[in-house]
């Protein structure tokens, strides 16, 4: 499996409501789980003279809490995440980024996109102003509630 679908599954995993997933595919095997609870992987039985593939591990999960969404600072405002996903400077790859440092913005430009499950969703600025720091790179995968750009 590539790390981009493995990355691709971990955001669609994310954002669904499954709570648990189990792939198995050759030798490659894959849990995840949203449960609360502590969940211990369990030594599988070896036979007399092999010697286990894959080593046993301990998962924890825990609930993560979700960052304040346009959290004001000292130095103005974050634009911040609404969503999970992977995030795009351009509209297309080759184009010139949405906004740079020290571009003024309006409310309502467009920052960025960010990508999730194959729909692009365009990030359009909450706050006037004038771009201080973007706090990403392209093609970022980007957490709800994350900051995305500083405006001043």
């Amino acid at each position: 499996m590539e790390f981009a679908d493995l990355k691709e599954l971990l955001v669609q995993f994310d954002e669904s409501t499954i709570r648990e997933f189990d792939l198995n595919k050759g030798d490659f095997h894959l849990y995840l789980s949203k449960n609360e609870q502590r969940v211990s992987a369990q030594p599988l039985p070896v036979a007399v003279g092999q010697t286990p593939a894959v080593e046993t591990a301990e998962v924890i999960s825990a609930p993560v809490q979700p960052a304040d969404v346009a959290v004001a600072v000292e130095a103005g405002q974050t634009v911040d995440s609404p969503l999970v996903g992977v995030a795009y400077l351009s509209g297309a790859p080759g184009e010139a980024a949405f906004k740079q440092v020290g571009d003024k913005v309006a409310i309502g430009d467009t920052l960025c996109i960010v990508e999730a499950m194959k729909i692009m969703n365009e990030i359009n600025s909450d706050v006037a102003g004038t771009v201080t720091e973007i706090l990403i790179q392209n093609e970022d995968v980007v957490e709800y509630g994350q900051a995305l750009f500083r405006i001043v």
